[in-house]
Order: structure tokens, then C-alpha cells, then sequence
């Protein structure tokens, strides 16, 4: 189910990247928020959130034997698709080999 899930929002969000990169480019979606201090917040909330989100990947990468300067690159290039992309291709180590 959480697969789906992470399929379902990863789409979504994929769609709605590329019509913003069709019809604004990268700098037009980037730009608005440094028009206002309330569109610069949700731009410094995002970083927050990634950055959290990048210690934890980095973290869990490091435990399950993946390479972590990937998923860090991608999440800074690309923003949630970093993430979004790691919680889709993570695999859930056997809890077997966890005792």
C-alpha cells in the first residue's frame, strides 16, 4: 500500500513538474519567491524539509549499503524526487538479518 501510495503522489507531482517546467521553465518556478517574504518562507520551509529529509537518506543509505552521494545530488538537483525516488527503489532489510 505504501507503494502505491509513493507511485500514485510520485506521478502527480511529476505531471505537475513538467507542466510548470513547460510553461514557466526552471528559473519561472523559482522565481516567485523571492517576489515576497510569505512565497520566501514556503522556499526556506521546503530547504528545511529536504535537509532533514537528506540526514535521515543519508543515514538509512549508509545502513542498507547504498550509495548516498546519489540521493543526496538528486535531492539537491531535483528537489522531492530525490526522496520520492529513494522511498520508491528502498528496500526494507529482512528482518531476519536484523537478530
Amino acid at each position: 500500500m505504501q507503494k502505491l501510495i509513493l507511485t500514485v503522489t510520485f506521478i502527480c507531482f511529476s505531471i505537475l513538474t513538467g507542466f510548470a517546467l513547460y510553461y514557466h521553465g526552471y528559473w519561472g518556478i523559482l522565481e516567485p519567491h523571492f517576489k515576497s517574504f510569505g512565497a520566501a518562507q514556503v522556499l526556506v520551509d521546503l530547504i528545511i524539509a529536504l535537509s532533514f529529509f537528506m540526514v535521515w537518506m543519508w543515514k538509512d543509505a549508509k545502513a542498507l549499503g547504498r550509495n548516498r552521494f546519489i540521493w543526496i545530488f538528486l535531492t539537491l538537483l531535483s528537489g522531492s524526487f530525490g526522496p520520492l525516488l529513494y522511498l520508491l527503489t528502498r528496500k526494507h532489510p529482512d528482518e531476519s538479518s536484523l537478530r
